[in-house]
């Protein structure tokens, strides 16, 4: 049987985003995986506690804060630990997450200064992922994700 996937819940349309949003991905490969029932789905945010709509946060320092300054580190930890927990109860081969994220993002992240500046970096979940063993991947990464599964889905066969 082909391994899960943890995925963004805001890629798969859930109305879960600070501003009370979505972004789905509508990438065939993704669409698939979909149908197949590979995706197993978080909102790190929202199951670390954080209503919707809420206000945006960037990844300031060590802390997670809001635009007014309010201190939401905690509620970003603990959905990372979260996903964390859901990536391992399903076993999941790799994880795509909602790039720019200050929880999923993978490769970019607001830098902080909350004037829409993007910078290297990865979002809290991501992190924690990738320091428990997981590829972590974004939306616009699918041709890595991809080859990722089908490397994992052939070795299982």
């Amino acid at each position: 049987m082909a391994r899960k996937i943890l995925v963004s819940a805001c890629l798969l349309g859930h109305k879960v985003r600070y501003d009370n949003g979505d972004v789905p991905c509508l990438d065939p490969r993704f669409l698939r995986w979909y149908e197949e029932g590979r995706m197993v789905h978080i909102c790190p945010e929202v199951t670390g506690g954080l209503p919707t709509p809420r206000p945006d946060a960037q990844i300031v320092g060590d802390r997670v804060l809001t635009g007014a300054g309010a201190d939401v580190t905690a509620e970003f930890e603990k959905g990372a630990q979260a996903a964390l927990k859901l990536a391992k109860e399903h076993d999941i081969a790799l994880a795509i997450l909602k790039q720019d994220s200050p929880s999923c993002g993978t490769l970019r992240i607001y830098d902080g200064t909350f004037t829409d500046t993007l910078a290297e970096g990865q979002g809290r979940t991501t992190a924690l992922l990738r320091d428990n063993g997981f590829k972590v991947f974004g939306e616009d990464q699918l041709d890595e994700a991809e080859r990722e599964l089908a490397s994992i889905d052939g070795a299982s066969r």
